[in-house]
């Protein structure tokens, strides 16, 4: 077998081969390579043939340097292990494709200081702007963002009191309503499944959600019954039966995502649990999961897509230098399934619509 350095190897292409082989300037090349309609459609024709023909690529680093934009942004979510943020992402990158922007995405796994490194990295390769979930980062990443004048928004989340620009909704509000919703239907034991709370302000919020919803009703929140794990169907199943061993045992069970729900209502089944006939479960996201897990869950339905869209739109704004206008709080509601009912006993023992 050959050794590397004995391979041959054959320059690339350049824009110079393809003029001649096309019989026509550089010039002429550039300018169907870049605004095709200023060319004539036989000259077009000549220049994509020579392009084939050669296998030529646009040397971007090159044009990158001379325009000051690589037109790359960079997104940064949490976990790729789900589909918590792969509808947003896609209309993100949808909408970025419109401009001729191409997106790079990395996955923190939730670990601040691996996502101050992927920040770090997607800077240095020259990224125009990152999309960034949540405020919760090192105060490092922040400095080096603005050091280094990028444009950066947090999606997935709205905090009023915060100056940084977001696109996103009231978790804690969300969540709020929907335990209210449970708790109307007299629920009074409840379990909760949160991702770890210490880096994650979605998850503080929405578990301060829970717990709004319970003093509004006079409660105590030393009641609820809570279990942190990690993000995972298997995870929300262990969650579960943690849950459905303590006593007195909950009679529904709000997860902090889809994810969870499906694993607590598959732990449900393996236990013999009828849900909701024994216990309820609530999810939030609505993911397409939630709506076709037996049974459908009740969950916070979040505009996904919309949220993607506009955030890439916001960036792209700021990336121009334009004003994209104040931060965005998008509304959610609450989408009702069949994963909840009143609790067992109660005179209104019905499913929830």
């Amino acid at each position: 077998m050959p050794r590397l350095r004995d391979v041959p190897t054959t320059a690339a292409p350049t824009l110079e081969d393809v003029a001649a082989r096309a019989r026509v300037s550089t010039a002429t090349v550039s300018r169907t390579l870049n605004t095709p309609s200023m060319v004539s459609a036989a000259t077009r024709e000549r220049v994509m043939a020579a392009v084939e023909a050669l296998g030529y690529a646009p040397n971007f680093g090159a044009r990158a340097m001379a325009a000051k934009r690589t037109n790359t942004f960079g997104a940064i979510i949490p976990t790729m292990e789900n589909a918590i943020f792969a509808r947003g992402l896609q209309a993100f990158q949808e909408e970025l494709g419109h401009n001729g922007i191409t997106l790079l995405v990395a996955s923190s796994s939730y670990d601040p200081a691996l996502e101050e490194e992927q920040i770090r990295a997607l800077v240095a390769r020259g990224a125009d702007a990152l999309l960034l979930i949540g405020h919760d980062r090192t105060e490092a990443a922040y400095e080096l963002l603005d050091r280094r004048r990028i444009p950066y928004l947090a999606a997935w989340v709205h905090d009023p009191a915060s100056v940084r620009l977001s696109i996103g909704f009231d978790n804690r509000a969300a969540m709020q309503a929907l335990a209210d919703k449970v708790l109307g239907l007299g629920h009074r034991h409840l379990g909760a499944i949160t991702a770890p709370r210490a880096h994650n302000d979605r998850a503080r919020a929405r578990f301060e959600g829970i717990e709004a919803a319970m003093r509004a009703r006079g409660l105590d929140t030393a009641r609820l019954q809570v279990e942190e794990m990690a993000y995972s169907i298997e995870n929300g199943a262990e969650a579960f039966r943690r849950l459905m061993a303590r006593a007195p045992r909950p009679t529904a069970v709000l997860c902090g995502n889809d994810v969870f729900a499906a694993g607590a209502l598959m732990a449900a089944r393996e236990m013999g649990l009828s849900v909701p006939g024994d216990v309820s479960v609530t999810g939030f996201d609505d993911i397409e999961l939630a709506g076709i897990v037996t049974p459908a869950l009740t969950t916070v339905h979040v505009p996904h897509r919309e949220m993607g869209r506009r955030a890439a739109q916001m960036l792209v704004a700021l990336c121009a230098g334009a004003d994209p206008g104040p931060s965005v709080k998008l509304e959610t509601t609450i989408t009702c399934r069949t994963s909840l009912r009143p609790p067992p006993g109660t005179a209104c023992h019905q499913t929830f619509t």
